[in-house]
């Protein structure tokens, strides 16, 4: 049947937080009031959301970074592309931090050997994959040079939730780490919450720069609907009393085009930590 405007364009998203909903459901509503036929799927974790993408239960997801490399390595397995089409601004140039408490004798990255490392949950791309593979990258076996403490808070989420981050970080102050793994950003929050007392930690190093989520398209999904889609997603005001407070919710103030090189760090990570995707 060919497709047309009416069309209903079918979207995943994870529900990590009860806040999930409220964001597309009003986003739905700006959607269908600018003439897209829409609804969206909400999924417990990535995993069944890319499987649904590849099945074709759904045409679009809102995918954290290792969902998106999995939608791409489960895809060509059946023969299917997936292309990413937008993300946040806020999507753009992140990094993770390895913190050390500000009194630790550890002031190179080569004193991390025989020591404790807390991380997030394993499946956490700023908290754990990338932040292991940098010190990897720097000359540490993470097998064999220092303990790895995991803090696997909701598997499954991708580090969607900063429960595992916030608990390496209540490792360091305890004194059972020695270092802690987050993102920059989780960093300057968890010292304005009081997590990370002022001026009782330092950042002994610093990743590269990774860009974080995106909406992975099926390539079996209607062209006409994906690309009102995309325009409407550009076209969204902040300006809007209403979808500000959605936009605000969703961690963004614009939306914008995607750019997949920003995913290399965390494409290097998977492969130099033999992570199964």
């Amino acid at each position: 049947m060919p497709e047309s405007s009416t069309t209903t364009l079918f979207l995943g998203a994870v529900a990590y937080d009860p806040k999930v909903i409220t964001i597309w459901d009003g986003f739905k509503a700006y959607f269908t009031d600018h003439g897209l036929p829409f609804d969206y799927v909400l999924y417990s974790y990535y995993d069944q959301q890319v499987a649904a993408l590849v099945d074709g239960q759904i045409h679009v997801a809102w995918n954290s970074p290792l969902a998106w490399i999995n939608a791409q390595r489960l895809a060509g397995e059946r023969g299917l592309r997936v292309r990413a089409i937008a993300m946040r601004d806020t999507d753009c140039d992140l990094s993770s931090v390895i913190v050390v408490r500000a009194e630790s004798p550890i002031k190179t990255v080569r004193d991390l050997k025989g020591r404790v490392v807390a991380v997030g949950v394993r499946d956490s791309p700023q908290a754990t994959l990338i932040p292991l593979a940098h010190l990897q990258r720097l000359g540490l076996d993470i097998e064999r040079d220092f303990q790895v403490e995991r803090h696997n808070v909701r598997v499954g989420l991708h580090g969607d939730h900063i429960g595992g981050e916030r608990d390496a970080a209540h490792s360091l102050i305890a004194g059972h780490a020695n270092a802690a793994c987050m993102i920059e950003g989780n960093y300057h929050l968890f010292q304005a919450e009081g997590t990370l007392p002022r001026n009782a930690t330092r950042v002994l190093t610093q990743t590269s720069r990774f860009d974080h989520c995106n909406f992975t398209v099926i390539s079996s999904a209607p062209p006409w609907s994906v690309a009102r889609f995309r325009d409407l997603l550009f076209a969204m005001p902040y300006s809007d009393p209403k979808l500000q407070s959605l936009m605000d919710m969703e961690g963004l103030k614009a939306w914008k085009d995607d750019r997949t090189e920003g995913y290399a760090p965390l494409t290097e990570a998977v492969s130099t930590l033999r992570m199964a995707v």
